[in-house]
């Protein structure tokens, strides 16, 4: 039985030895050493030996099995080494070589604009309005009653309003205003907030007009407010959005949930104040509307007009936009053209 063993070993060493794979490395070891190998085989049958030549022809086995798996261990690591070299041969790579082009999707300029907006008023001391106080499909209650307007506005009609029909009076919203009924139900003065989203009007779309649009309205209610905080905010906001030279201008206006109430103009920058299409030859584009709340909208939410003051504007991102990157149709913003896009 040791000379069997002596001849597994001889056998087994040479065809670890020719081995020219792991493979073929892992087929030697199941041969000699797996369960049904010859070496374990041989290591069976020692029970019908005396104790003595258990004693010896087990420890011999044993040194045959290490022996092995020494061998195939070292063969293995060769082998892989050399496969390693093959595979760094064949598979080699010029880091020189220029890579291929990936183009990689930016920020849309409309979402670059509110984010900018917003920092500036957070910079300001504004805070964003919770996303529950601002959904975009409202009820014709807030959207319109808390806010002021009478019964038969022409706001409310089907040409200008999208009604719903989820259930009575439930519309796409027309204005983020009502966001700020929310934040006055919920807290209480001082209020100082903004509120960015989309809104819905009935317009003809147009080079200035989409029947959906992008709005970002502020509020600020608080004791002592004036009218001179409110165009110090906007003018420095403008100042930043804009830079130093933009002209503006501060026109009267009116709107049901603020009074006194006011436009703020930006001189065109399609043609510098002297007339084009796009400002229809006024030389001025509207970028937002403005004014003191209204004490009727103060009352309808708690707050005592006698106590509290505060002011209110609303911006379309779209037209500010337009003019900062000097933008000649807001449909641009829409078409998902990348020619367009890949500019921002």
């Amino acid at each position: 039985m040791k000379e069997k063993l002596e001849h597994i070993l001889k056998n087994a060493t040479e065809e670890i030895n020719k081995s020219e794979s792991i493979q073929d490395l892992e087929n030697v070891k199941l041969k000699y050493l797996s369960r049904k190998g010859e070496l374990n085989s041989i290591k069976k049958n020692l029970k019908d030996l005396s104790d003595e030549d258990k004693r010896v022809v087990g420890s011999f086995a044993n040194n045959v099995s290490n022996e092995l798996n020494k061998l195939i261990e070292e063969r293995n690591s060769e082998l892989y080494r050399i496969e390693l070299n093959k595979k760094l041969i064949t598979e080699k790579i010029d880091i020189s070589l220029p890579s291929d082009f990936r183009p990689q999707g930016k920020v849309h300029p409309l979402t670059q604009t509110i984010n900018e907006i917003t920092e500036i008023f957070q910079g300001l001391g504004f805070s964003v309005m919770p996303s529950e106080y601002s959904p975009e499909v409202e009820t014709e209650y807030i959207n319109f009653d808390m806010l002021n307007f009478p019964p038969n506005h022409p706001a409310k009609d089907m040409q200008d309003t999208f009604y719903t029909k989820v259930a009575p009076n439930v519309i796409l919203r027309s204005q983020t205003s009502g966001a700020q009924i929310r934040q006055m139900l919920n807290q209480n003065p001082p209020v100082r907030v903004i509120s960015p989203g989309r809104v819905y009007r009935c317009e003809s779309v147009s080079a200035r007009k989409n029947n959906l649009f992008h709005q970002i309205e502020g509020l600020l209610v608080d004791k002592d407010i004036t009218f001179s905080d409110l165009k110090g905010i906007l003018n420095e906001f403008i100042r930043i959005y804009f830079g130093a030279s933009r002209p503006t201008r501060f026109r009267a206006s009116y709107f049901p949930f603020t009074e006194p109430s006011a436009e703020v103009d930006v001189q065109c920058i399609m043609c510098g104040g002297k007339g084009c299409k796009i400002c229809s030859g006024t030389g001025w584009l509207e970028i937002l509307g403005s004014g003191m709340v209204h004490v009727n909208v103060l009352k309808n939410v708690g707050i005592d007009p006698e106590i509290y003051t505060g002011f209110a504007f609303g911006m379309g991102v779209e037209r500010l936009a337009m003019l900062k990157y000097a933008i000649n149709d807001i449909r641009l913003f829409f078409n998902n053209d990348v020619r367009f896009l890949k500019q921002f």
